[in-house]
């Protein structure tokens, strides 16, 4: 089967297409024919790093696809079943590839309002969001959340997601990406780029940070009592607990993980029409480079998405 593969680590320029023998499901696994795998911050680290795996040889978490065999074991899933998922994160999973093996608890069904390139851009970023919004910061009807670049992957699902656990969304992002925001139901929108959001913003519940670095501390300083900073930029944010205790504040990094129950209400979500991907680009399997290089860039709206099939 085609694959993308790489042999040294270092920019989008590594990444190739790669003949590889074809996976077997083993217990409590499944063989998914891959037709579109989501592309993310977190394979660009792998691809130039080789992150907490050491060794990356392939890359992608996200995947979309349809059932081709089931292991031993399995009962929940048969062949034929469309479905979607983040297999085995953080461990390696290889989804830039026509077919991957799967525990099979790591993934759902396919909403049939979905397409599979729409779904692949689901997982990795919608678990973000919903784990961060969820079930570290338990946002609330009536809440005021900030979300920080909030056009991007993470931050346009947060945006909806935040909504439709009845919050009042505000975000930080370009003035060029307001409208597409709005339409997603941000309620308020500051343009970083023109004012400081920290004066621009009445104090919030909850903010989820996806840029790091200064705006840790920053957000800390438009959080009202109690309430909550989650930080999905860099472990090492998660000193932010520290400043946060004695200002009646709570700071934590977070850290995605597979999280079967987390599909299922994304998945609801979207079936309900109430969560939409937002697809900035979608590119055949074997422009996986060029895909890596738009996202390097951190200027896209949304998500880029691997079209596997044709």
């Amino acid at each position: 089967m085609r694959a993308i593969g790489q042999d040294e680590f270092g920019g989008p320029e590594v990444l190739r297409v790669v003949e590889v023998e074809r996976p077997s499901p083993g217990p409590a696994e499944v063989l998914v024919r891959v037709h579109a795998a989501g592309v993310n911050p977190t394979d660009s680290w792998h691809r130039a790093t080789g992150g907490l795996a050491g060794a990356v040889i392939r890359l992608g978490w996200d995947v979309s696809g349809v059932v081709e065999a089931v292991g031993l074991g399995v009962t929940t899933l048969a062949p034929g079943d469309e479905v979607f998922g983040m297999p085995r994160h953080p461990l390696p999973a290889g989804t830039y590839a026509e077919y991957v093996t799967s525990p099979a608890r790591h993934l759902v069904r396919k909403p049939a309002a979905l397409t599979h390139e729409q779904a692949a851009a689901l997982p990795l970023a919608g678990l973000t969001a919903w784990q961060a919004l969820v079930d570290t910061a338990d946002v609330r009807p009536g809440q005021r959340v900030l979300i920080h670049a909030a056009a991007g992957g993470v931050g346009h699902l947060a945006v909806q997601i935040a909504k439709a656990r009845g919050a009042h969304v505000i975000g930080t992002a370009r003035a060029a990406k307001h409208e597409f925001l709005r339409s997603l139901g941000a309620d308020e929108l500051v343009d970083y780029t023109e004012a400081d959001f920290e004066t621009a913003v009445e104090p919030v519940d909850v903010v989820v940070d996806a840029i790091g670095g200064a705006y840790g501390p920053r957000s800390l300083r438009v959080l009202r009592p109690g309430g909550v900073l989650v930080a999905l930029a860099s472990p090492a944010e998660a000193r932010l607990a520290d400043t946060a205790r004695p200002l009646g504040l709570r700071a934590a990094f977070m850290a995605v993980e597979a999280d079967q129950a987390g599909m299922r209400e994304i998945a609801a979500l979207a079936g309900a029409g109430l969560l939409r991907p937002a697809l900035d680009t979608v590119l055949p399997l074997a422009d996986a480079a060029k895909a890596h290089e738009l996202a390097d860039s951190r200027r896209t709206t949304g998500k880029i998405v691997l079209s596997v099939t044709d």
